[in-house]
């Protein structure tokens, strides 16, 4: 399985208990939707290699414990420590009619309401404290943060996010 066929659903942050459990912590609002894998791609060396859930139950109703098969101690359960785990794009669950996974906005072109199109998005900063639509527009970086004050529409259809800026945002990048 290759990272681009995947999401990122999250890390391990320590071990639970003697027995090789581990707790996850997930980029999830909703952990519970992930208590019923059969199985997660942990990165190990830089490969994505399978590892099969033996039990699965919510921790502190943000995290999730996990016991693999084949990881019975303390010492094999060290050995996965701040592991990044991932599952195939095909199990992400679905999203209501305006909200959306970050991966797939990437390409739609942007049309704020005032201004007409502005630009297609180039990737999402999500690395500050609220996330950003990077757009590119004719060369030049257009940022507007992720905030549903300003979005009015996606339409997954046409590849469209209509937006409705602040007046004057626009025109500090141009």
């Amino acid at each position: 399985m290759r990272k681009e066929d995947c999401f990122y659903l999250g890390r391990i942050v320590s071990k639970f208990s003697f027995k090789g459990e581990v707790l996850i912590k997930l980029e999830s609002d909703d952990p519970s939707q992930y208590l019923e894998m059969e199985s997660v791609f942990v990165e190990y060396n830089n490969n994505l290699v399978p590892f099969f859930v033996d039990k699965c139950k919510l921790h502190r109703s943000q995290m999730l414990r996990i016991k693999f098969e084949d990881v019975d101690t303390e010492q094999d359960a060290d050995d996965l420590m701040k592991a990044d785990l991932y599952l195939p794009l095909d199990l992400l669950p679905e999203m209501g009619e305006n909200q959306f996974y970050f991966h797939e906005v990437i390409g739609f072109t942007v049309i704020d309401l005032n201004r007409g199109e502005i630009g297609t998005i180039s990737a999402i900063n999500d690395t500050t404290s609220q996330a950003l639509f990077e757009i590119d527009y004719q060369g030049k970086q257009i940022l507007i943060p992720m905030n549903d004050k300003f979005i009015h529409k996606l339409d997954k259809t046409k590849k469209q996010l209509v937006v409705n800026t602040p007046e004057g945002l626009i025109d500090l990048y141009l």
